[in-house]
């Protein structure tokens, strides 16, 4: 059985995603890529933008999201403590 994801790792998920697609996304490639219902990715979208890792930019015909610099540096700490906490076993 599959372990559920914490929400931290759901965080990590949205960003990579953000970040994979050269730092540009639409929404509905969020929904899939991180697997998340539509409700959820919007609660964690709204946070995020809250928070500053992740801007929306908005056009007459769509929406996107780019990563912050800020989620940038999340991206890259949550990486450094989860090779810490791997390399004791911890994960």
């Amino acid at each position: 059985m599959n372990k559920k994801r914490s929400r931290l790792e759901i965080i990590r998920d949205i960003l990579e995603v953000i970040k994979s697609r050269n730092g540009r996304i639409k929404p509905t490639h969020i929904l899939y890529k991180s697997n998340l219902s539509y409700g959820m990715m919007e609660e964690y979208l709204e946070e995020l933008i809250k928070k500053e890792f992740v801007i929306e930019i908005k056009t007459p015909k769509n929406k996107t999201y780019s990563i912050t610099e800020k989620g940038n540096n999340y991206l890259n700490q949550y990486k450094l403590i989860s090779e810490f906490t791997d390399s004791f076993g911890l994960n």
